[in-house]
């Protein structure tokens, strides 16, 4: 996968030096992180005991060229919509966050990388991790 966008769960599988994780990150050519992925990140940072540390080391994540934060907007808006009716017609719902993220993905033809299962239940989204 070149063009990935990452969950939260990958992020810190990244950090924990999983083998999967950083590899896909070295070949990535492009890395979207979702202003919704930064919220749960700031507020994991704040409830932990290395708030600062795990910032800086954000920060330097996210001054990578290859990095790119993504905003959400009304187009992201029309695909959050998309997925959670697709959802609830199969009754499968999934936490609303997670709805964003796979709204971005989809919205800027992003594979996610996530270690979440119930992201397979979303038609055209794309996986980066097995």
């Amino acid at each position: 996968m070149k063009r990935i966008i990452i969950d939260t769960n990958f992020y810190t599988a990244f950090k924990r030096n999983d083998a999967d994780a950083v590899v896909l990150l070295q070949q990535a050519e492009y890395i979207g992180i979702s202003s919704v992925i930064l919220g749960e990140l700031f507020a994991g940072f704040r409830c932990g005991s290395k708030e600062r540390q795990n910032r800086t080391e954000l920060d330097q994540f996210l001054n990578s060229a290859r990095v790119n934060v993504i905003t959400l907007d009304e187009e992201t808006a029309e695909f959050y919509a998309q997925v959670f009716s697709e959802l609830r017609q199969k009754g499968r719902p999934i936490p609303s966050n997670d709805l964003w993220l796979a709204a971005s993905a989809l919205q800027h033809g992003l594979a996610l990388a996530t270690y979440d299962e119930h992201f397979r239940s979303i038609s055209g989204l794309l996986l980066a991790v097995r």
